[in-house]
Order: C-alpha cells, then sequence, then structure tokens
C-alpha cells in the first residue's frame, strides 16, 4: 500500500485541507445538479465556487474555522463583494454552518438566518435548500 514517507509543512497541509472542504462542496452540489464553476484566481472578488442551475448563478465563499461550540463569532471577510453564500466548516469537529452573506463586521455561526449541517452530503443539501 502507498504511504507517503515525506512530512507537509504546516501551512501547506492548512492549504490542503481548505481546498479539500471547497472540493467536498463542489461534489456535493454536482450530486445535486447544479453546474459549478472554479475560478482560476479569486482575488479581489473572494468567489471560491460560482454555481448555476442555468438561468441562474450564485457566488459562494468556503471558509474554515475552529470553532469551540456554535455561538463561535465569524468575521465579514467578504465585505464589498458580491458573495452571495458562506459555508463555515468547523475544522476540529464534524458540523458547519451555511449562511446567507451578511452586512455586518461579524456574527457567531448560530445566527437565526444561519443553516447548521453535519458534514456529509444529504445534511449539507437538506439545509442549502432552505436559504
Amino acid at each position: 500500500m502507498p504511504r507517503r514517507m515525506t512530512q507537509t509543512k504546516s501551512k501547506t497541509h492548512q492549504a490542503m485541507k481548505n481546498s479539500s472542504y471547497e472540493s467536498m462542496v463542489v461534489s456535493w452540489l454536482m450530486q445535486d445538479g447544479w453546474q459549478v464553476f472554479i475560478p482560476i484566481l479569486d482575488h479581489g472578488h473572494k468567489t471560491d465556487l460560482l454555481i448555476s442551475d442555468g438561468p441562474n448563478y450564485y457566488r459562494i465563499q468556503v471558509k474554515s474555522v475552529e470553532a469551540s461550540g456554535d455561538d463561535h463569532v465569524v468575521l465579514n471577510q467578504w465585505e464589498g463583494s458580491d458573495i452571495d453564500v458562506v459555508v463555515y466548516f468547523t475544522r476540529n469537529s464534524n458540523w458547519g454552518v451555511i449562511a446567507p452573506a451578511f452586512h455586518e463586521k461579524k456574527r457567531p455561526l448560530n445566527h437565526k438566518e444561519h443553516r447548521k449541517f453535519l458534514q456529509d452530503r444529504k445534511e449539507f443539501l437538506k439545509e442549502f435548500h432552505q436559504l
């Protein structure tokens, strides 16, 4: 069996984990029938994914956080962009939150407009459809 025999640098490993969250969202949305587009470069636009059902397009930002609970406060990191949805994954647990982009400077993950999900396709899509 293949075994990785080299050490991955800490920042490289974190980038790999962040990318894996984006890949999960891509997979789940494609399985749900969405067209998914990945920008070659998202600097300035802060768009990790662009999705479409045909006539409509939505911009999604994917973030990961270390959260000790669902009252964890997240910062608005997309001010001035046209993001529609932010998907938060907890790195230290097995849940996440889907949030419509908000205008406040910060907000708790358990805000009434946010949708909490377990980190699996069925749970994610159930909550995504509730937005």
